[in-house]
């Protein structure tokens, strides 16, 4: 296990590095869309290839940061039945939708857009828009994005197993909408005094 868990921690590293610098690909997009609109109205100037990159900056934050977003626990879960279970029910609930239904859906993806990219890579492929750019890092963004997404998967796998066998403790520990609307109005309420203590002659 220990192997195994040294192997679930690089992977987390290497997702949290990803993740945290493609998340400045989206005021990228911002920055590029608002250029080319600004282009657009004052010149009257259009580019389908700048289009066509902002686009492509918007979906590659968007699946290159998947993989990022499941170790920080953060995709949209509807815990109304989830919550009312105990932590170890949680954790094999957990354990089972990752290897049940994440990881055949992720390799699945994997396998089938290794020959999609390569076909695309060797063809050439241009955006059929006029003035458009190449397809194939388009293409290449959505397989490394899944990639990324199934070594995530094992990691949760095999961290979710080491905390139900207590080798380690829980990262994410589960918080229910309720209770976390509680803290935050709890911690406004905490900051709006400091304030107002600050206040005060």
């Amino acid at each position: 296990m220990a192997g195994l868990l040294a192997l679930s921690r690089t992977i987390d590293r290497v997702n949290e590095f990803i993740g945290r610098w493609v998340s400045w690909l989206i005021l990228l997009a911002i920055l590029v869309s608002a250029g080319n609109a600004v282009v657009r109205k004052v010149f009257d100037i259009s580019s389908n290839a700048w289009l066509e990159l902002q686009w492509y900056l918007f979906g590659a934050a968007f699946m290159l940061a998947a993989a990022y977003t499941l170790k920080q626990n953060d995709h949209i879960r509807i815990d109304i039945v989830y919550g009312m279970f105990s932590r170890r029910v949680q954790h094999w609930i957990d354990l089972l939708g990752h290897t049940l239904f994440l990881m055949p859906f992720v390799t699945l993806m994997v396998i089938y857009f290794v020959p999609y990219v390569s076909l695309s890579f060797r063809s050439g492929e241009m955006s059929t828009n006029a003035g458009g750019l190449i397809v194939w890092p388009a293409k290449a963004i959505l397989l490394a994005g899944f990639f990324l997404l199934a070594l995530q998967g094992i990691s949760e796998i095999i961290k979710k197993i080491a905390i139900m066998r207590g080798d380690m403790d829980d990262p994410n520990p589960f918080i229910s909408a309720h209770e976390q609307a509680e803290l935050k109005a709890k911690a406004l309420a905490e900051e709006a005094k400091a304030l107002a203590g600050e206040v005060r002659p």
